[in-house]
Order: structure tokens, then sequence, then C-alpha cells
């Protein structure tokens, strides 16, 4: 696509100037104050099938997100939740899961609570569009109760956790539920296009895919590389199918790009992240069926993140340590507002201009009415406690794949005293 080849150009400003000092400043005066804000999320996309990480063999074409990396900041260590509802319910609070009770895939999230665009329109006096496009799975399985319940402007998309059928879903816009036979990622791209076509004033669209989460079909065939792919059953492999669900979405997200006019992508920032890890059909070495998705190892939690466009000046990876939550503080950075610190999160904006450390302990969490745990990390260590008491624990730097918990064994001093720590933090973020 000719997307791929102009978007570094486009996140480049570059300015030949020949022009007087009128023309000048009617170019300031006409430049938009505040950035458009493009929030990508990918269900079910772990690193391990990820351009750019090092986890995994086999590893999707992805051209666009691809150059969304080169032309911006990748991050390695975001934390986010082991399953879709509890990440997206961070994301959008930027508070942990036990405090709105949203822990697991399905738990529903309360209209009480104040949404990042809301905060943002309440901090800056409504100067932004916001819309939802694509998944939510914040509200149950009801169509009646959706982003727009929240105060939201605008959303049409998924209600629910999955589609049945990626030719044959529901959509849910006003309160209502229509069947759709379309690829289900190429119709969430056409309304993502549509909206921000009507848009007068700076937007904020959060487009969730539902791709690559099952079921495992096959997309058009001029959105991926796998070639012809029988129609899947029980038994077979699903990785290509996967795949091709990858490359389709990334194929959609060019599309979706291309089609914001030139000088407003150049004034939007572009963030993409995965909402849990890779489904355990499909986990790829390091990882296992017991380390990825719905589980608090790093193949659960531990998943991509770039950051691209408008504003980001740093390129290449950086270590910091991310939490979901976090994009709250930093996305309501991004619009304007004076926010560096609300609820469990951070704002990373400096980042996006100059090296600094943000966080020295990382935290995430899970409870599927079977297992309440939680884990915690600083730069070194990380500690799993199980609401019954059991522990394991983890030298993340030397043994980043938790093959090794080093609580089988008797811990050194400078082990104990990371250990009471790491103990000593998680009391206090969940006093």
């Amino acid at each position: 696509m000719a997307f791929r080849h102009i978007l570094p150009a486009l996140f480049s400003v570059v300015f030949l100037v020949n022009c007087n000092k009128d023309s000048l400043k009617i170019a300031t005066e006409t430049k938009p104050s505040r950035p458009n804000i493009l929030l990508l999320i990918a269900d079910d996309m772990g690193k391990d099938a990820t351009f750019g990480f090092s986890e995994g063999s086999i590893k999707p074409n992805t051209p666009n997100l691809n150059s969304l990396k080169a032309s911006g900041l990748s991050f390695s260590n975001l934390w986010v939740n082991p399953t879709c509802s509890p990440t997206r319910a961070s994301l959008i609070t930027g508070k942990y899961g036990y405090r709105t009770g949203v822990k697991w895939a399905g738990d529903i999230l309360s209209d009480t609570e104040m949404v990042l665009q809301n905060y943002i329109n309440q901090q800056t006096n409504n100067t932004y569009a916001t819309a939802v496009v694509g998944k939510w799975h914040l509200s149950g399985n009801s169509p009646n109760i959706n982003p727009e319940s929240f105060g939201i402007d605008y959303f049409s998309g998924i209600a629910s956790g999955t589609v049945p059928d990626y030719y044959n879903w529901p959509l849910s816009e006003d309160g209502s539920s229509s069947t759709q036979t379309e690829y289900s990622t190429a119709y969430l791209t056409d309304l993502g296009i549509d909206w921000i076509a009507k848009q007068e004033k700076p937007w904020f669209m959060w487009m969730a895919y539902n791709a690559p989460h099952i079921p495992f079909h096959t997309p058009p065939s001029h959105m991926h590389s796998q070639g012809t792919l029988p129609e899947f059953t029980n038994g077979m492999d699903g990785t290509p199918y996967y795949m091709a669900a990858i490359e389709a979405m990334d194929f959609e997200i060019g599309r979706l790009i291309a089609a914001i006019p030139p000088d407003e992508l150049e004034n939007t920032i572009i963030i993409f992240l995965g909402d849990n890890g890779t489904p355990n059909q499909v986990a790829q070495f390091p990882y296992s069926n017991r380390t990825a998705k719905g589980t608090l190892y790093q193949g659960g939690v531990n998943t991509p993140m770039y950051i691209s466009g408008s504003g980001v000046s740093r390129t290449g990876i950086d270590n910091n340590l991310i939490c979901g939550t976090d994009l709250f503080a930093t996305i309501a950075n991004l619009a304007g507002t004076e926010v560096t610190e609300i609820n469990d999160s951070k704002s990373f904006v400096a980042l996006l201009t100059s090296s600094s450390t943000i966080r020295d302990f990382q935290y995430s969490e899970m409870d599927d009415g079977r297992t309440d745990s939680w884990a915690i990390r600083d730069k070194t260590y990380k500690l799993i406690t199980n609401a019954n008491g059991n522990q394991e624990m983890y030298n993340i730097l030397t043994d980043p794949y938790e093959a090794n918990d080093i609580l089988t064994g008797t811990l050194n001093s400078n082990q104990l005293a990371a250990k009471t720590a790491l103990e000593n933090e998680l009391q206090g973020i969940r006093k």
C-alpha cells in the first residue's frame, strides 16, 4: 500500500520554507492546537505474534504496523491484564481492576465511573469529539449499555467479547443490534473512516478490532499472505488463520490511516497495543499454553505497544515499566490536560521526546472466579501472589520467561530484600 511508503514522511515535520512573515503567521494561526488521537487495540495479540519482538518464530506480514514502529517508539515492558475486559477498563478509567470490579473477561464496568473521554472533555471545555468503534465488552453482552451510556459521543461495534463468525456477526448501534455479513475487520474500519471524515474539531477515536481473536476464519484473500486456507475445524493448527487475521487487521489499519487527510494525519498521534497475550492455541515459544493469555506470566500480560505521529520525536525501544492504567493519564496529557498522575495512572508523555524513568514497580491482577492472583515487578524481580498465600518469584532479567521459581530454593540477602520490597509495594497498592 502507498501508506507504508508515505507514513514516515507524513510523520516527519519537514518544511521547505520560502515565504514571507505574513504567510508564516497564517500557517501558525491555522495549525491545529491539539492532536487527534487514534488508539488501536488488537484483541489477543501477544509479542510472539508481533514484528519487532524476539518472542515467537512465526510472524505475520504487517507493513503498516511496521511503519508505525519504525517512525515512533516501541515499548518492551507494557503490562496489561490477562484478559480483555480488565485491560479495557483499566485504560478507560486509569484504575486497577480490583477498584472497578472488572477483573476478568465479561465483568461489567459501572456507569458511575469517570471514563477517559469524559475526563478529557471536562478538563478541556469539550474540545474533543469522541468515538468508540469495535469491541466494547465492558457491559456484559447487552447492546443497551454501551459507551454512549458513559457519555462518549459515538459508538458502533461489538458489545460482547467476540463474534460467532467474522462474516456473520451482531453490530450494536443506537441501543439495538443488527446482523452484518461483511468481514468484521473491514466493516469496523469503514465505520471509523466515516466518523473521522465528519469531524470538525479534534477527535479521539478508540478503534478496538475483534481480530485476531477466535474463531479462526480466513479473511478476504487480498488482505493476507497465508495462501488458500481450508475451513478451520477442531484439531487443525490455528496459527495460519491467526496470522491471516492479524495481516487483515494490518491491511485495514493501513486503509484507515490512509483515509485521514494528510494535514490531519500530520497532527495525529497513533497508539497501538495488544489487550492481552496470545491465546494458548497459537502461543509460540518461549511461551506455552501454561504461560499465555489468561495467566499472569509474561506471555499473558506483557504485550506490544507502539506510539507514533504528532509529538513523538524518539524512535527505537523504550524499556520503562508501563501499566495499562498509564494510558489514561498519558492520553489525557496528549489531549491538553495538566494531569501527570491520577488514580492508578502515571503519564509517560515525557518518554515520547526524552528518556526518563516513569515507574519503579509494575502491577497486574486476575480473578476468574477460581484463581485470585496479583503480580508485581521491579526492574529485576517479579512476584506472583495468590489469595490462598501461594507465591512464585522470578529474576525477570536473567529468566525473562519464568522457567525458574527462585522461591523453590533459598533466597540470598538481595533476593530477600527484593521480595520484601515487592510485598510492601503490593500491600500499598491493594490497601
